[in-house]
């Protein structure tokens, strides 16, 4: 099929919507991106972009642009609390795509994924308020009174997506049953913990120390992630709870922990969605968290986001119709994802859970939902 001229309304300005507006307007299509924030930031930590990520950055004829905002690694570790290695290997899908996992922090991964998009393309301002499905087309309605219908509208609006709870599915997320604190160091200020281009992991029980490496920042990307039963999303905490947390690991842990100025860390209870049945009408879809969010444990949440609109744009521009490349968009993507969605949710051993919800049999915390 041929898109040019094709109006697309993408719902969000995160790594989703931003990718998909980047690989659509490529094949023609007259994308337009509305954010309902007033100013594009991302807040957090570092994330790895794996090589088939890469892939379609290449694709796109971005890689160089990525490139220069990121650093490359070769392995990953899996550590003791101690230090001690349970396990080493190297990336997978560097020999299928001769490029290897680079790191990057989030906010210089959004402000150039943005800054690839046509000028204009992206209408800051702009919170959706509904979604009205005509068959054929779509109109989106926002709080500041603009409307636009599109022949497609792509709801990229996070794991909170209201394109998703108005057409698809209302079901809540779910909690995840645990806390996550993130912050970006200097890497003087990790007390001589290794530093070089591995991603390192350190698991003590009920807890996971993420070490990444953000070389080309001279700084380190430090997420602790422990099992809670508090489900606010936005939980408070004070530096003595988060080093209850790392009790009994490498006392270089301890000390870089202790040393954390609380006000720059972020915390989030960590939530995800259980898998949606559909993700599209005829002239609607839905791409990255707001079709599948996942536990960061693996990885692959912005990852699958990406591949999400390479695969979109392909069936777009190889199926005879709209309708009939939101489904192959979804037979395509949805396996993948909800197998991750699955593993990402099995981060802790069964014995971990029950120290922090008693009596409640591993698999029962997808049924914990919050706000």
């Amino acid at each position: 099929m041929d898109i040019s001229g094709l109006n697309i309304a993408i719902i969000g300005a995160g790594y989703a919507g931003a990718s998909t507006a980047k690989a659509l307007s490529l094949a023609g299509a007259n994308v337009n991106v509305y954010e309902q924030a007033k100013e594009l930031k991302e807040v957090g930590a570092g994330i790895g972009l794996r090589p088939s990520s890469l892939n379609e950055f290449r694709k796109w004829g971005i890689l160089e642009a990525i490139e220069r905002v990121t650093s490359p690694s070769e392995s990953f570790e899996i550590l003791t609390a101690t230090g001690e290695r349970i396990a080493k290997e190297d990336w997978p899908e560097t020999d299928t795509y001769g490029l290897t996992t680079r790191f990057v922090h989030r906010g210089d991964f959004l402000d150039t994924l943005v800054g690839v998009l046509p000028e204009g393309m992206v209408h800051t301002g702009h919170r959706l308020e509904s979604i009205e499905d005509h068959g054929s087309s779509a109109t989106a309605t926002f709080a500041n009174g603009a409307s636009v219908t599109a022949d497609l509208v792509i709801g990229a609006d996070g794991i909170r997506s209201r394109v998703r709870e108005q057409l698809f599915s209302s079901a809540p997320p779910v909690f995840a049953g645990e806390h996550a604190y993130r912050v970006v160091l200097d890497a003087d200020r990790t007390h001589g913990l290794p530093y070089d281009s591995n991603l390192r992991m350190y698991i003590g029980r009920g807890t996971k120390v993420y070490f990444l490496p953000l070389l080309h920042r001279n700084q380190v990307s430090y997420d602790v992630t422990a099992l809670s039963a508090d489900p606010t999303p936005n939980p408070t905490a004070t530096l003595e709870d988060l080093l209850a947390t790392v009790e009994g690991f490498d006392e270089r842990i301890v000390a870089t922990t202790r040393e954390l100025d609380m006000s720059a860390v972020n915390i989030r209870a960590v939530y995800d969605i259980d898998p949606v049945d559909v993700w599209h009408s005829d002239s609607v879809a839905l791409v990255g968290d707001a079709a599948h969010a996942m536990c960061h444990h693996q990885g692959q949440g912005a990852n699958s986001a990406i591949l999400d609109a390479g695969v979109l744009a392909e069936c777009l521009a190889s199926e005879g119709s709209v309708a009939a490349a939101l489904t192959r968009y979804q037979e395509t993507r949805k396996p993948m994802t909800d197998e991750l969605q699955r593993l990402s949710r099995h981060g802790w051993t069964d014995e971990e859970l029950e120290d922090v919800f008693p009596g409640q049999k591993p698999g029962e915390l997808g049924a914990t939902t919050g706000a």
